[in-house]
């Protein structure tokens, strides 16, 4: 393979784009060409990376499942709470609130980590994140009252939208298409791993009668933020911020499809992404995030010991299963390393969400039936519903923010995604708390009828605008966008098809 003269290169020499061929027609064709074989052993570098990168994902998965599973420790609900009925209870209002200053926190941070990524770099915006985070987590781990670990939390949350923000982000830009969907898979696979070791960490410690029963998780999250911080300095930056400084000669097709002209490139607003073809890109971008929400998420995963409990299930077991349920979550993830490539996005999708919605169901059914055994139907249906979720539309909706979404303007469309969620999770952390508390509605398991009702008809959205964009390049994906096909059939679309509209185009505006 001919490899390309002109280099972006981070501060310290490790070139990024040395894999593209000399010349923009052949990037494209070559790009297609390279192989997980060719790029393991030629630049492993790039798998390290996004591996690194991705370490910021489990922090996020590791925080926000902490926060959630804390419910489920006597000794937090105990200094935070109050007894009822003989048992402690957090009330309904502060399980809110502490789940809401979460979502607000990631709102704004979103935002905060996309301009600055934009404007400082990758690298810079996650150091910023990671010093912010230290912050809230010394603040979590020493607060004797509910406002102060209130406080601690935004603090602590504003930087998780920095990592949510940039392990997609810079995973998606560093990669080649053979390893992209890998790559941006792999951030939810660190987000599964974060809350497997969340969930063992409150196991580990939780039957504690002291406070340490949830100060020693907290602390815990420190070691993601000492990983980060010990190999950013060496770590790349993102080609795409790189390259809007640059004056290339030969322009990498990827860039060019993103509009990034020679010399310094004119900063794409944030309105850009509702605006023509970008309102599509950014609605498909984000939609998928909105479906993680809608199949109940935080319900299942957030609350699944806490619910194992309310079943009526000892506390020793109702922590095993917690850990069980995002162990299935990691091995889901795991498996979709291998099916995502090979039977593409839109039809793992949307099986994805079909089993989910029948899940659901049977949860709630469950919750009516008079039997003991009923319990144990909610709770195997739980494990499944984590395994599936995770090999579906949990990877797939990294990986389709980081195939649909404009190059150019992927940092405001991953701030999007994120305040997407928080928004979301506003609304479910305000609801969830007080549809399954005992003080409260009390609804157990017939939450499972809520939730599948709802991804029932995203399971129909899903249908008409989820599009198969497995092995096509960014300057293929540009070209379906540009010409509006539709998402459903973009798959069915051929590549020759593609070229030859390109070609027909760069003609007529010679």
């Amino acid at each position: 393979m001919q490899i390309l003269d002109f280099k972006i290169s981070d501060p310290h020499g490790l070139c990024i784009f040395g894999w593209l061929p000399s010349n923009a027609k052949a990037a494209h064709g070559n790009e297609e060409g390279l192989t997980l074989k060719y790029i393991a052993h030629h630049h492993p570098a790039l798998v390290w990376w996004s591996f690194f990168y991705a370490m910021s994902a489990v922090g996020w998965g590791f925080d926000a499942q902490v926060n959630g599973a804390m419910i489920s420790v006597p000794s937090f609900r105990r200094d935070f709470g109050y007894v009822f009925e003989g048992e402690p209870v957090l009330p309904a209002d502060w399980q809110s609130a502490f789940n809401i200053i979460s979502s607000i926190g990631q709102f704004f941070g979103g935002f905060l980590c996309a301009w600055l990524a934009d404007r400082y770099g990758r690298k810079k915006a996650l150091v910023i994140g990671i010093l912010i985070c230290t912050g809230g987590i010394i603040g979590q781990i020493f607060s004797a009252t509910r406002v102060a670990f209130l406080m601690s939390k935004l603090v602590l949350d504003l930087r998780l939208a920095f990592y949510l923000t940039i392990a997609p982000m810079v995973t998606s830009e560093i990669t080649p298409v053979v390893l992209r969907g890998l790559s941006t898979a792999g951030v939810n696979l660190g987000i599964a791993i974060g809350q497997l070791l969340s969930n063992a960490a409150v196991k580990g410690f939780g039957e504690r009668t002291d406070n340490w029963a949830y100060r020693a998780p907290f602390a815990l999250q420190l070691f993601f933020a000492v990983f980060l911080l010990a190999g950013i300095y060496w770590a790349p930056e993102s080609p795409w911020y790189l390259g809007k400084k640059k004056d290339v000669s030969v322009k990498v097709a990827a860039m060019k499809a993103s509009h990034l002209a020679h010399g310094e490139a004119k900063q794409p607003s944030i309105l850009e992404c509702f605006h023509g073809t970008n309102l599509i890109r950014t609605g498909i971008s984000t939609g998928a995030f909105v479906c993680q929400h809608i199949v109940g998420i935080v319900f299942v995963l957030g609350y699944s010991s806490y619910f194992f409990q309310l079943a009526g299930l000892n506390r020793g077991r109702s922590f095993d299963l917690g850990v069980g349920v995002t162990a299935c979550g990691v091995f889901g993830n795991f498996i979709s390393w291998f099916t995502v490539n090979r039977f593409g996005r839109r039809v793992i999708f949307i099986m994805g969400m079909c089993v989910l919605t029948a899940l659901l169901i049977l949860i709630g059914i469950m919750d009516v039936v008079p039997s003991g055994g009923a319990k144990w139907v909610q709770a195997a249906a739980t494990v499944i519903y984590a395994f599936v979720y995770f090999n579906t539309i949990g990877a797939l909706a990294f990986v389709l923010l980081g195939k649909t979404s404009n190059p150019s303007l992927r940092g405001h469309t991953t701030a999007l995604a994120t305040a997407t969620q928080s928004v979301l999770g506003i609304v479910m952390n305000v609801a969830i708390p007080y549809m399954v508390n005992p003080d409260a509605a009390n609804m157990r398991g017939k939450v499972g009828y809520v939730f599948g009702g709802l991804s029932a008809m995203a399971t129909v959205l899903c249908f008409f605008y989820i599009p198969e964009l497995k092995g096509k390049s960014i300057d293929q994906i540009n070209t379906l966008f540009e010409k509006k096909v539709a998402p459903r059939r973009m798959g069915s679309y051929k590549d020759d098809d593609v070229e030859m509209e390109k070609g027909e185009e760069e003609t007529r505006k010679e």
